[in-house]
């Protein structure tokens, strides 16, 4: 029989990083560590299997702001150019992150190289750490943790099954690049309930991505959202863009989006398929936002498009359930497929929208961004006048590629190349006297560009 150690770690006036670390090696068997209260600064830690690492209220966890002091927590799985992250571990089980302590990253003081008024957003460096990675791990369970400020993703899980995230606050800054709340990357029975994600990119995403020795995370799987506050920058509640394994089995419900710009979205690029989803009794609160961010002000959005040709098409989406969603929006609701019936057997039920114009504008187009052309491997790194990577890129008309002008006018809702859509109590209000451009149907189908 195992017995629990428990070890509290009380304040230092320098780091606590080998202190921790030193202390998950020494001890076998299960371990509980508690921070008390007061600020702990720490670089990189390497998490194992059985350990419960709490923060006390009035506890901070200060992460040291430098890359450099993540060298030895780097991660397989790359992102944004990015291989480290402040917490990591891989292959363990029995993770508990837990407590009302806060944790502190600066990732919008110490990581950045100014800003971009004209997009809207902060200029990122190229290298930034994520704060908590776990690959291929079980049984983790992150409960009553606020965390501030991510230079990058928050947290992402890959590989990983019997995930429980309940009681969490996410708050960054809404104009750092990539700091999207959570990200669940090919993983299998997740739950998140009671918790707050506020960030200038994806609040919720889920992913399948590709490793740099080509493997892949596999599929994202029974997958359970309730109770939940969003405000994003990007999309609230997204699956995809990274879309190399399947999506299937995925709920979404009672949850509550304010002052976004994507309220709910599907991207599929990659090859995977997306197939048994269902968002459920969501308010939607989604706003304009200047181009540099990707799509404008839409409460729910559907693309599919071939991403790397040479090697698969985009996978399917189908067998999508839209019900009981309300609020406003200043874009459009889009569902765009490159080629006619990749998106298929779509219900929107039960939906009550108040469209109003926005004051910029960008919601007069639709967004089908990331495209081939944002690839990293077609992407000039270091061309500013490029655009920039993983954003936005210029065409050779000085037009950024991946927004183009609604050929109907701007509708509430655009369907294209779109097999199988039912609509049921929709209603979309919109100005008595339509502002220019705008169409006069309320809703908009049209067949897709391409046939596979």
């Amino acid at each position: 029989m195992s017995f629990e150690t428990k070890k509290t770690i009380a304040l230092r006036a320098d780091t606590i990083t080998d202190e921790l670390n030193q202390l998950f090696l020494a001890h076998e068997g299960p371990l509980h560590v508690t921070l008390a209260p007061g600020i702990h600064r720490c670089g990189g830690l390497k998490l194992r299997s059985d350990l419960t690492l709490e923060l006390q209220d009035g506890a901070e966890l200060h992460f040291i702001p430098d890359y450099e002091a993540y060298a030895k927590t780097t991660v397989a799985i790359v992102a944004e150019e990015s291989d480290r992250a402040m917490m990591t571990a891989v292959g363990a089980q029995n993770i508990r992150l837990v407590g009302k302590g806060r944790i502190f990253c600066e990732g919008s003081t110490a990581y950045i190289q100014g800003e971009d008024a004209e997009m809207g957003t902060l200029v990122a460096n190229r290298h930034r750490p994520r704060i908590l990675v776990l690959d291929s791990c079980r049984d983790i369970v992150i409960d009553g943790l606020q965390i501030h400020d991510s230079p990058m993703w928050t947290m992402h899980f890959a590989d990983c099954e019997n995930i429980t995230v309940r009681n969490v606050e996410v708050d960054n800054n809404r104009r750092m690049p990539n700091t999207d709340g959570i990200v669940i990357d090919g993983c299998r029975n997740v739950e998140i309930v009671d918790s707050t994600f506020r960030t200038a990119d994806d609040g919720i995403v889920l992913k399948t991505t590709r490793r740099q020795d080509g493997s892949v995370t596999g599929a994202c799987e029974n997958i359970n959202v309730k109770n939940c506050i969003i405000e994003s920058r990007s999309c609230a509640l997204k699956i995809g863009t990274e879309s190399f394994s399947a999506f299937r089995n995925i709920a979404f419900e009672d949850v509550r989006i304010d002052k976004s710009n994507r309220g709910l979205g599907i991207f599929s690029r990659d090859g995977g398929i997306v197939e048994n989803v269902r968002f459920k009794r969501i308010s939607v609160d989604c706003h304009e936002t200047p181009a540099g961010f990707w799509g404008s002000g839409e409460a729910i959005t559907i693309t599919v498009l071939d991403r790397r040709p040479e090697e698969f098409p985009a996978g399917r989406v189908s067998n999508v359930l839209v019900e009981d969603v309300s609020g406003r929006m200043e874009g459009a609701i889009n569902l765009v497929a490159e080629h006619e019936g990749d998106i298929a057997n779509i219900t929107l039920r039960n939906i009550v929208i108040d469209q109003q114009p926005g004051p910029l504008g960008t919601g007069l187009s639709y967004d089908i961004r990331p495209t081939i052309d944002d690839r990293f491997d077609r992407f000039p790194i270091g061309d500013k006048s490029a655009g920039r990577v993983n954003a936005w890129r210029y065409g050779p008309d000085g037009k950024i590629l991946g927004l183009i002008p609604y050929e109907t006018g701007f509708p509430g809702v655009f369907a294209k190349g779109v097999s199988g859509f039912v609509t049921e109590n929709v209603t979309v209000s919109r100005p008595e006297a339509l502002p220019a451009g705008w169409c006069t149907d309320t809703i908009a189908q049209l067949p897709a560009d391409r046939r596979r």
